[in-house]
């Protein structure tokens, strides 16, 4: 029998392994989705996930997301809390582009409007937002800057005026994870991140401009309730994260954990990319510092991005971003650790919660939400690809088992390998705008990865999150036009 056999549906929508069906782990195993997405599951995420229940201190239970597959250490789609203090931190439970993550953006547009000018507004955006593989950006602070960016996030760029004090409202944890502490970065990820304050990266990290139908619309009242009124109404999506920075604060910190891991701590993992130590120590709380400034820093780069949106957008139009409305509606963080705190067989606790290529998703009434927050619940963006159409959800009370966490986006089916060799990037590009989505790209061969087909369904991946509980639908947005690293 497979480890995929052992795992029984509990209901429609979920599917686990109890502790006790392996002598090594401490709790269950959970994964979340529908009968077809969990056949489509590669088979390293059922012993990835399993070895996550085996970590010191981890709390009942661990689980994937339904656009989960398998990746360094942990599945992307992960999510595993952990006891503070007593528990332990693990990197590979965060990723290496620590605080991946998603912004949308309101305008008083509508399709209408935008269609006409969709290619000079791209043009212009590819221009103004750089992309690809080591791209630096017009934004370039100095030491001292960037040493303040580090700690302070998106609320250094609106103090110096790249953006509006609103934006932070709307900002997970405003924009800023206030444990940073810019002395437990190394040389070498500061020298990477500093250029590349700004930039959008590679992989599948884009910017999109996208059409609310009015066939799409779920929740009427949640959706006015985000200013999401307008027939046809146009949104600008983007997703990205700390760029090199985060991937070297990473790679540093994993490399002293394997140092330490055993010879001081005398903890056995079954997985090295499970390296970790307890999150009390010198070396788990300096991770977490450092980690916290790769956060602050992706939060920060996604701030000056929406600034260079609104100036585009501002040139295209000939009108200012405050007339055409675009208010940020959430920016949403998807690889971290954060201390909350959460109820635990009927016990108040305080958790130290990896979300990989997972969503945070506070319900209604969640004392963390801002008060703009407390009826609808936390939006969630899920992104799907740039050939299908992405979700604006919203947090929901039936996420309690998950630590109130849900999808990210829609999860990868084949690899970029495979998706490179069956898949031509000039052929698509011009399928795709004979379907009349634009796109720009800096590579072909990364348009090619990117290919929707090489994606899990969006809709089966929301439809599993909104039959499982965890989460509100809202709306859906078909793209227009995709900015590709």
């Amino acid at each position: 029998m497979s480890l995929r056999d052992e795992f029984k549906r509990v209901s429609s929508t979920c599917w686990e392994l109890p502790a006790a069906a392996r002598p090594d782990m401490r709790v269950s195993a959970r994964i979340h989705a529908t009968a077809e997405l969990f056949r489509e599951l590669d088979d390293a995420v059922f012993q990835q996930l399993c070895n996550v229940a085996t970590l010191p201190g981890v709390i009942e239970p661990v689980a994937c997301m339904p656009d989960g597959h398998s990746g360094y250490g942990f599945p992307i789609g992960g999510v595993a809390a952990t006891s503070v203090p007593d528990g332990v931190i693990s990197p590979g439970g965060i990723g290496f582009d620590i605080n991946c993550g998603m912004r949308l953006v309101r305008t008083n547009l509508t399709s209408a409007e935008v269609l006409p000018r969709v290619r000079e507004l791209v043009d212009q955006l590819f221009k103004a937002v750089p992309c690809g593989v080591g791209r630096s950006g017009a934004f370039k602070p100095g030491d001292d800057d960037f040493h303040d960016l580090l700690e302070q996030g998106a609320g250094w760029c609106v103090r110096h005026g790249y953006g509006w004090e609103e934006d932070l409202e709307t900002t997970e944890d405003r924009g800023c994870m206030e444990a940073a502490d810019a002395r437990r970065v190394s040389r070498r990820a500061i020298d990477r991140g500093r250029a590349q304050v700004g930039t959008l990266g590679s992989g599948n990290h884009y910017l999109e401009i996208q059409v609310m139908a009015p066939e799409n619309v779920a929740a009427p009242d949640l959706a006015a309730a985000f200013g999401l009124t307008l027939p046809n109404q146009v949104v600008v999506m983007f997703h990205c994260g700390s760029r090199g920075f985060g991937h070297q604060v990473a790679s540093d910190y994993l490399q002293r954990f394997l140092g330490v891991m055993s010879s001081k701590y005398r903890i056995r993992i079954r997985d090295r990319e499970l390296a970790c130590v307890p999150f009390e120590s010198p070396e788990g709380r300096a991770y977490y510092a450092a980690m916290a400034c790769a956060a602050n820093m992706a939060f920060a780069n996604r701030q000056i991005i929406l600034h260079r949106i609104r100036d585009v957008f501002a040139d295209v139009f000939g009108r200012s971003p405050q007339e055409l409305d675009m208010h940020q509606i959430y920016d949403v963080s998807h690889n971290t650790a954060k201390i909350e705190r959460h109820e635990v067989r009927g016990d108040s606790r305080l958790l130290l919660v990896h979300r990989k290529g997972a969503t945070r998703a506070f319900p209604p009434g969640h004392p963390e939400l801002p008060g703009r927050f407390q009826q609808t619940g936390q939006p969630v963006i899920v992104g799907g690809s740039m050939e299908s159409g992405s979700y604006l959800l919203c947090g929901s009370r039936g996420a309690a088992e998950t630590f109130y966490t849900t999808a990210h986006g829609s999860g990868r089916r084949m690899s970029r390998r495979q998706a490179r060799r069956r898949f031509d990037g000039r052929r698509l590009l011009r399928q795709m705008a004979d379907r009349g989505i634009h796109v720009r790209t800096s590579s072909f061969a990364g348009l090619a990865e990117e290919a929707g087909a090489a994606y899990k369904d969006i809709d089966e991946v929301v439809r599993a999150v909104v039959d499982g509980g965890l989460s509100r639908p809202v709306a859906r947005f078909v793209p227009i036009a995709n900015i590709k690293g």
